[in-house]
């Protein structure tokens, strides 16, 4: 049995097909886990969609900000934007199995006995692993809560806060809990948030650098496996946190990667074009 992660699908299904096809996965004893964004962009949206749902006794998920924009649009919160691929999978037969299996999974997971995380965009500097999971739970919560869903989704949208404060409540605590999980990429020493710039690790306004990159950082020493930001190539500068988001969407790559031996597989995206 063995236990892999793939960087950002985002509808690409062949790529994902390659490499699982290399290492020979077999759903009845290996597991994958995901680091969100499954959906948009892609070419193959709700087949993507569709394949992970009839393997999901084998996957771990976390949630990317692709995956809530599609449960807000699907919940008529959020219109389609210029470039989305998610229309196929809202006009499906089987839409609604899908996506209540997709508002069930989680924002963070960890590992133990691995003494690893999973996570979209990242964990904030200021936040232990214990923290970080009390906070994503805390939107885990409302995600699986038909009746609070909706105001969730309503008011997900918004770089404001900017940063944590253990008193903020409501939507505002939700939305920076979530933007901290699934859209962050630079921010301050206490986890003060610049949601604007996509560049890559040189490209840090000022006063700000890569979550990952504190020496104060509190998961310092843990591993943390995430996605998001393509623009890193792959590279953290940071032997603890493993960056796999490599762009298949943009027309590079998908990586896969053996979560115990460290050993990295890898599909160029334009040959399974």
């Amino acid at each position: 049995m063995a236990t892999y992660a793939v960087g950002d699908l985002q509808g690409c299904l062949k790529p994902l097909q390659c490499l699982l096809e290399r290492v020979a996965f077999d759903p009845a004893q290996d597991k994958l886990w995901l680091v969100g964004d499954l959906v948009n962009r892609g070419p193959e949206s709700l087949a993507t969609l569709r394949f992970l749902y009839n393997m999901r006794d084998a996957l771990t998920c976390v949630l990317g900000n692709h995956d809530l924009h599609l449960l807000a649009v699907a919940h008529n919160i959020e219109r389609l934007k210029k470039g989305d691929t998610l229309r196929e999978i809202i006009d499906a037969p089987d839409a609604a199995d899908l996506l209540d299996w997709l508002r069930r999974q989680k924002l963070l997971h960890y590992d133990e006995a691995r003494d690893t995380a999973l996570v979209h965009a990242g964990i904030p500097p200021q936040w232990t692993m214990s923290k970080a999971l009390k906070r994503a739970a805390e939107v885990e919560e409302v995600l699986r809560d038909d009746a609070r869903l909706p105001l969730f989704l309503d008011g997900m949208y918004g770089n404001e806060p900017a940063k944590w404060e253990s008193d903020l409540h409501g939507v505002p605590r939700l939305r920076v809990i979530t933007n901290y999980f699934t859209r962050m990429r630079f921010c301050k020493a206490d986890g003060t948030l610049d949601l604007k710039t996509k560049e890559g690790v040189g490209s840090a306004p000022p006063g700000y650098a890569p979550w990952f990159s504190y020496k104060q950082r509190k998961t310092r020493g843990q591993r943390i496996i995430f996605g998001h930001w393509a623009a890193l190539e792959g590279q953290s500068t940071e032997p603890d946190v493993i960056a796999l988001d490599t762009g298949c969407v943009w027309g590079a790559s998908m990586t896969l990667m053996n979560i115990d031996s460290g050993e990295k597989y890898s599909c160029d995206c334009k040959e399974q074009a």
